[in-house]
Parts: C-alpha cells; structure tokens; sequence
C-alpha cells in the first residue's frame, strides 16, 4: 500500500513537471531510442541516450516511448572491443530532462574512430551494457584524405506513417515499421557525419491535434527516434543540427503570438532533444561552424530564435538573422582559409520559391534584402567559394544566383512529403524574370538526401563532388568542383 501511494505521487509529480510518465518504482529500464553523437570536432564529442520504460520499437499504448529514471554511464575506447576502455561519470535520467543523459568527451585523437557503449540501469548496481556504437572525430589540420557526409530535412512523421490527408499511408507496412528508407541508403554509403537541417519533427501536423504542450512536444521526438533505422543510422553516424519552423513551433512561425507552443519552450526543447550543446547549456548560440576538413569549413545558421517579425516590410532593418549573427557570419567567413564555405540554412537563400510566402530569404515579401546585400558583401570583398545548403524547401534542386552564389536544397527525407517544386521565370515563384540559372531540378517528387565528399590526393587539386540521391541512395544528379591549383 505505501509504495503504492509512493508511485501514485511520483506519477503526479511528472504531470506536473510537463513530462510523460515514465517509469519510477522499479522494474526494468531500456534505451529504445538508442545513442546519438553530436558536435563532433577534432577531439571532441557529446553523446546522448534517453532511459525508457519499453523496449521499442513498437510504441506504448498512447503512442509514446515513456521515459524511465535510472541511472547511465557511457564507456569510450579506440577499441572495438572495449578494451581499456574509460567511462565518464554517472548520469542520472530524470523527469525534468524527459530522461535524456548527455555527457561531454574531450582530448579525443583526430581523425580517430572512436566505440562506445551505454551501461545503465535503475541503479548503479542493476546495470546492463549497451551493444557498441561509434563516431568518428574529425580529421587534424593537414589530414586531406577524403570525408564524406549526408544532408536531409522535412521529415513528416504524419505523412509517412499516415498519408498526407490521413486515410491512408504510401509506404509499406515494412517501412512503416522501420522508419524511412533514407536511412538505410545512407547508412550503407557510411558517411562520416550527418546534417540535420531543420524539420526534423513536425508539431503542427496532424493539425487537428497539433503539439502544444512540453510532453505532446517530446512525444513528436519520441515516436522517430525510436524506428530501427535511425537507431542503427545513428549508432555510427555522428551528427549535427539545425531546427526550422515545423520543429519550433509551426509553419512559417516567428517569435511572435500567444499560440502555443511559446517561442521559449520550442527554443528550450530543441536544445533538450539533441546533443548541440552540453547539458544545461542554455544560453550558447546555435549558429556556429565547424571546420571539418583542410578544405571545407560549415556555418550552420540559426533562422528562428533571432529573426524579425515576418510581417515587418522587407528592407535595412528587417533581418531574418538578427544584426549580432549577421556580423559574426561576415567575419568569420572573411577570415577563413577553407578551399569552400557552405552555409548550412535551414531555409533557402537562392530558390526560386513560391512567391505566396514571407519566411524566408527569397521571398519578395521576406527576408529578401538581407540575402541580396549579404551576396553583394560576398562579392564586393572577393569572398569566393561560398556555397549553400539548405532545407525546408520539399523538393531537391541546384540554382545559381545572378551574384553567382549556388545553393543546394537536399529536399525532404521522405516521399510523402515530397513535392514538384519551382523553376525560375515562373510566374507565381520569386524569379518571375528567370534571373536564377538552375542545373537541376528532380523530375519526379521523391525523398532524398544530399551526399557529399571533400578530399584531395597527392599532386591532384581537391576536388568536392556533390550528389542528389533519392529515398533509395539512387544518384540523380551530381556536380564536381576542383581547387585552382
């Protein structure tokens, strides 16, 4: 009867604490959405896992994967075996971090492949192993042997287990229970990261019972990571991350309006759910740039937590990244010695788009001017090499601004939520006059990923070569850029 009452006030207690009850009065713990790498540099990393009450893959009844409180550790090695392993501190999963344990590793080797493994239980004497994962730190200064990555966005968890107007879905029931096929064209092209650029959860859709609340949040982050592919993708893959609207807080949304979920709670969550930043670190900027290899350096933008209302006219001070960003992106990519700059944005800067819309850098009504007179800057300081990735769009193209800039949309994850897209000099689109050259545009809508590798062999200029792959790892598209030696 007393632990009774003791669970039924534990349960409580996380009610309040804006989480989904997990798993508080004994029994056995899990981690059924597996382990995430994130940030890698040269010598360092953060890894994650979250506890859970079920095993998975299958979800509980709700629909949810409920946390569970224990404890974790992670063991760390050059070793695929483990052997003199060292293990970091103990890590206790709790309600109010949604059971999510994060822990910072440094003085890693460069270019160095790394294994690791999660040991957790409820107690630290009631703790099982984890089966070993990986990454791979990246390479030192000098290091131009090649590095490969994939890029994905726009992954709509609605459309691919439900169909887009919910009566049905497209994908197998294979797939369905798997998780998108993108996943498994990736992991078998063994990349050496992954990029993540915003949309990676949809809140707003289904709309009829759109996320508002801290667990119905949590639960859109629950329900994906816990499929068989992304766990195996990412029990290998390291990762880095960018968030957009859908995975804020709606379509299209800003920093203003009472509608829920708060600007605040969609900026916290974010930070909650992926290994960007160590844990606690609420305050660091999300944009930053890594430079992961003697070639390439990325700048990864952030598009939501600083921009003006998109309301505002377009003009000076209208700015979708705010002034302090603005300035720390000029800079730093004026004082870079990269072969080749790519600006990882969650949202396109080149397009052409849709003209109806006012989200983003190439919308008339947007945040167009900033665009153009950041291209204009690019040139007027002999900034070269700087090229584009970006998100949110849902269709895979390469366009060439006037300025000469290239961007490079990666399209969305999975098929469902693929569509035709724009060409320039259409009529309804931001390139009414057809000023943007494109390369490419994808036939067909299909899911899909960018694929990318940057390296340079001895006597030979470096070359980077870019891929358009569908769902599939099918090549649709490629272009291949060489250093002038």
């Amino acid at each position: 009867m007393k632990q009774s009452l003791i669970c039924w006030a534990l349960f409580s207690l996380l009610i309040v604490l804006g989480s989904t009850p997990g798993q508080t009065c004994g029994g056995e713990v899990f981690h059924a959405q597996g382990e995430l790498a994130g940030e890698p540099t040269a010598h360092s990393v953060l890894l994650q896992s979250r506890l859970t009450a079920i095993a998975g893959p299958e979800l509980a009844e709700g629909g949810d994967v409920p946390g569970a409180t224990g404890v974790a550790a992670f063991e760390w090695s050059e070793s695929p075996a483990l052997e003199n392993s060292r293990r970091t501190e103990w890590l206790q999963a709790e309600a109010k971090h949604d059971f999510i344990v994060r822990a910072a590793l440094g003085e890693l080797k460069s270019g160095t492949a790394y294994y690791y493994r999660l040991v957790y239980g409820p107690t630290e004497a009631e703790v099982k192993i984890g089966p070993t994962r990986q990454f791979k730190t990246l390479p030192a200064a000098g290091d131009t042997r090649p590095l490969a990555f994939c890029m994905g966005s726009c992954q709509n968890y609605a459309f691919f287990m439900h169909g887009k107007d919910g009566r049905g879905a497209s994908a197998s029931a294979e797939d369905r229970r798997l998780g998108y096929p993108s996943y498994a064209a990736m992991h078998k092209l063994a990349p050496d990261f992954f990029i993540g650029t915003g949309d990676i959860v949809y809140y707003d859709h289904p709309a009829a019972t759109a996320a508002k609340t801290l667990p119905e949040l949590r639960k859109k982050w629950h329900e994906q990571a816990r499929f068989p592919r992304l766990v195996e993708f990412f029990a290998r893959t390291p990762a880095y991350w960018s968030k957009d609207d859908h995975d804020f807080r709606f379509n299209d949304a800003d920093l203003r309006g009472a509608k829920l979920p708060a600007p605040s709670t969609g900026i916290d969550v974010f930070r909650e759910q992926l290994p960007i930043f160590p844990a606690g670190d609420r305050t660091s900027p999300t944009y930053r740039t890594h430079r992961v290899h003697p070639h390439l350096q990325l700048w990864f933008t952030e598009g939501r937590d600083y921009r003006s209302p998109n309301s505002l006219p377009d003009g000076p001070e209208k700015s979708l990244w705010g002034q302090e960003q603005r300035a720390w992106l000029e800079r730093t990519l004026a004082g870079s010695d990269a072969t080749w700059k790519i600006i990882i944005t969650p949202t396109p800067m080149v397009g052409p788009d849709r003209n109806s819309k006012k989200d983003n850098h190439t919308n008339l009504a947007g945040f167009r001017h900033e665009a153009e007179s950041f291209f204009q800057k690019l040139r007027e300081q002999g900034i070269q090499n700087v090229l584009t990735f970006c998100g949110d769009r849902h269709w895979q193209y390469h366009s060439i601004h006037p300025l000469g800039v290239e961007e490079f949309s990666c399209g969305a994850l999975n098929d469902e939520n693929a569509i035709a897209g724009e060409r320039p000099g259409g009529k309804g689109t931001t390139d009414p006059e057809g000023l943007i050259k494109q390369p490419f545009l994808y036939s067909e809508p299909s899911g899909g990923f960018l694929y990318v590798t940057v390296g340079q062999q001895e006597g030979q200029p470096a070359r980077l070569r870019i891929q358009f792959r569908n769902d599939l790892g099918e090549m649709l598209y490629e272009t291949i850029k060489e250093s002038v030696r």
